[in-house]
Order: C-alpha cells, then sequence, then structure tokens
C-alpha cells in the first residue's frame, strides 16, 4: 500500500468513525438510562433483602452471563439492547422463601417497583441542573416586547405581563410557553397574567398559525420574553439567591418535561398526534445519533458558541428522555411498573392482595398490547429512517 492510498483509508476511516461515534454515543446513554432504571429496583430489592434471581441488560437470549459466587444473582447481557430486567424469587408467583418478593408487605413491594422510575426522574433532573448551570442566560415567563406582525398584543397582551396560565393550564417556565400554544385549538388561547401585582385574565388572546415541515399547522408565540444573564460581572449572577433562582428553574424546567409527557400521551389518544410524530427506542437514538453528529460538526468548526447551543439542546433531549421514562413507567399500564403499583396500591387501601392470577392475566394481556405497539412504533421509525421523513 503506498503513502496515497494509506492516507485514503485513514480518511475513509475517519469519516466512517465520525459517522459511527454518535450512534454509539446515543446507544450508550439509551443503555444508561435503563441500566439505572433496573439499578434503583436492583438496590431497593438489596436493601430490603429481597431475593434477587437475575440482573439482565436487554432483551432476548443471553449473549453474556456470570453468576455470582457470593450472591448467587446472574448477572446477564442479551442480545436485544433495549428493555431490561431484574428478576426476584417468585416475582409473580407464589412461594415459602421469605425473602421472596411476593412475600413482602405491600409498602415494600411498592418501594420497589416505584424506585426504578424514581431513579430516571432523578437523573433527568440532575441533567436539566447541569443545563440551567451552563445556560448563558435562562427565560422567563414575562413578555419583552413584540415584533412588526405580532397579533396578540392587540387582544390585550402587554410587555411587563408574567404569564401565568394557558388555557387552564400553569406555566411553570419559559418552554410550557410555546408547547401549550402548540396545543391551543384554532389560533386563539386564554391566558392569565401577573400585571402591576394583579392577576388579569386576557380570553381569546390570537396568535399567528405556522406550518412545520409535514404539512401541519400549531399556535406559535409571536412576542420575546425576559431573560436573566448568568454574565459573572452581571451583580445578580452570583450568590445565595442566583443559586436558589438554578436551583428553582431546575425544578420548574423538570416539571415541564414532567408535563409534557402526560400530555403528549393524552394528544396522541385522543388522535392529535399522527402515529409518524411518536418516536420508540429506534427513534429516540436516531435523534440523539443526529444531535450529537451536530455537536461534533460545531466543534470542528470552532464555533464556541454554536457548539455551546448544540450541547445544551443535547442534554435537554438526554433529560427530556429520562425524565419521560420515568414517568411513563409510572402510569398505571399493565406490565408496565405503573400497573404493579396499582395493584399494590389496592392490596394496601383494602388489606387485601388481588388475586395472583388475575393479576397474572391482566399483566399477560398489557405486555402483549405494549409489544405490538413497538412493533408498530419500531416500523414506523424504520421507515421514517428510509424515506428521510423525520
Amino acid at each position: 500500500m503506498n503513502i496515497t492510498s494509506a492516507a485514503i483509508s485513514i480518511i475513509t476511516l475517519g469519516s466512517l468513525w465520525g459517522r459511527v461515534w454518535p450512534l454509539l454515543a446515543a446507544i450508550l446513554f439509551f443503555g444508561f438510562l435503563i441500566l439505572s432504571h433496573e439499578l434503583g429496583h436492583f438496590g431497593a430489592a438489596r436493601a430490603f433483602r429481597v431475593s434477587v434471581t437475575e440482573f439482565s441488560m436487554g432483551m432476548g437470549p443471553r449473549l453474556l452471563s456470570r453468576v455470582s459466587k457470593k450472591t448467587g444473582i446472574r448477572y446477564s447481557l442479551k442480545a436485544i439492547p433495549f428493555g431490561g430486567s431484574v428478576l426476584m424469587e417468585e416475582d409473580e408467583g407464589e412461594s415459602e422463601d421469605p425473602r421472596a418478593f411476593v412475600n413482602q408487605k405491600p409498602w415494600k413491594r411498592f418501594y420497589i417497583l416505584f424506585a426504578g422510575a424514581l431513579v430516571n426522574i432523578v437523573c433527568g433532573v440532575l441533567i436539566m441542573g447541569v443545563i440551567v448551570g451552563l445556560s448563558p442566560e435562562v427565560g422567563t415567563a414575562e413578555v419583552a416586547g413584540f415584533g412588526k406582525r405580532s397579533v396578540s398584543c392587540d387582544y390585550g397582551l402587554q410587555a411587563g405581563d408574567k404569564i401565568l396560565t394557558i388555557d387552564g393550564k400553569r406555566v411553570y417556565s419559559f418552554m410550557d410557553i410555546g408547547f401549550l400554544l402548540s396545543r391551543a385549538k384554532g389560533n386563539q388561547a386564554d391566558l392569565t397574567v401577573r400585571r402591576g401585582g394583579q392577576r388579569v385574565k386576557l380570553p381569546g388572546v390570537a396568535f399567528p398559525t405556522v406550518e412545520d415541515e409535514a404539512g401541519g399547522a400549531y399556535v406559535a408565540r409571536d412576542f420575546g420574553v425576559v431573560y436573566y444573564s448568568r454574565d459573572p460581572e452581571d451583580e445578580y449572577a452570583s450568590g445565595p439567591a442566583t443559586a436558589a433562582m438554578r436551583v428553582e428553574d431546575t425544578l420548574r424546567q423538570s416539571a415541564t418535561m414532567g408535563r409534557m409527557v402526560y400530555l403528549s400521551l393524552w394528544d396522541m389518544v385522543t388522535g392529535k398526534f399522527r402515529l409518524s410524530d411518536i418516536s420508540g427506542p429506534i427513534g429516540v437514538v436516531t435523534i440523539l445519533s443526529n444531535t450529537a453528529q451536530e455537536v461534533q460538526e460545531a466543534s470542528q468548526k470552532n464555533n464556541r458558541q454554536q457548539l455551546l447551543d448544540t450541547l445544551l439542546w443535547l442534554l435537554t433531549i438526554c433529560g427530556m428522555i429520562s425524565i419521560n421514562i420515568g414517568i411513563m413507567n409510572l402510569l398505571p399500564i399493565p406490565a408496565l411498573d405503573g400497573g404493579r403499583l396499582l395493584f399494590c396500591a389496592a392490596e394496601m387501601a383494602f388489606r387485601k392482595p388481588v388475586p395472583k392470577k388475575l393479576e397474572g392475566y391482566v399483566h399477560a394481556a398489557g405486555f402483549a398490547l405494549l409489544m405490538l405497539f413497538m412493533v408498530v412504533i419500531s416500523f414506523s421509525d424504520i421507515w421514517a429512517l428510509v424515506t428521510g421523513s423525520r
């Protein structure tokens, strides 16, 4: 091989690696979320001395497996790189072992089931804290001003108004404004603002309608919001007061992310979202990979501002996914943690367990429907990749 051929090979490999590493990074992050979720279950079970038989990453047949001589727990890596599980002694059936999961008090089982989602939510909140800490400025829900084509100012909205609710939904952070307006019917929304220390209701405030790339239409914000700076020279950018504000911003933005999950789910159930608008694991990994690729491109251009903005957006997606996974698992859907939590709550309320056969049938039916839904969503993700529609 001559020098020219070697150089071309190195450039080709470098280009290939530049395309592959964002995908690997996205898969690793997704795996980290699954691992943290299962570690939540595992840690809670071990804390309560519940017998654990297997801790596995992935689904399907085992690729690697090892049994701990000290604890007897099998640790496995499975073929399909999505999902994971913590299997406990007689998880669903009956057992004479006092350490079996089924023989634990309902509040202990409740906490073990709840711990996985809790860890995901905490990870999401921590990611949001990093975003708030790195952001040079943070938006508020206060109106800064209007552009020449603004419409809402003609319907009573004024600069200096702090938006409290949109269509009855509380505004936790500036991110809520765009999201809640996008859900408005028609091109109008009912607002409640704080103006001069008073709550003022503004019914039927009109906003411009914008078309998206897929041909759909949504209501858009037509005003600027007030930002407060992180500039070290700013007297408000350091000290205990700003630290408290950062914590508050973190919690507010996390609350926004959490509410987006169930409102989006409701929109899906009611038919407001199309199937193509929903992403499964394949779609999520693709989005993360594409954003990581944008981070790399910004780094190569040596554009610090673009790099910071893209990196913050990547972290925002990661935080949103983490909180999303946590809350989705808490929904009372059979086969998910939330469905099992519902049965534990019923047992604590009525002081009588639900018949195991009935619970087993419910979870089996829920699991079958969930797998069918995942197959449909995965095909939708693959079709979007093939056609380039996402």
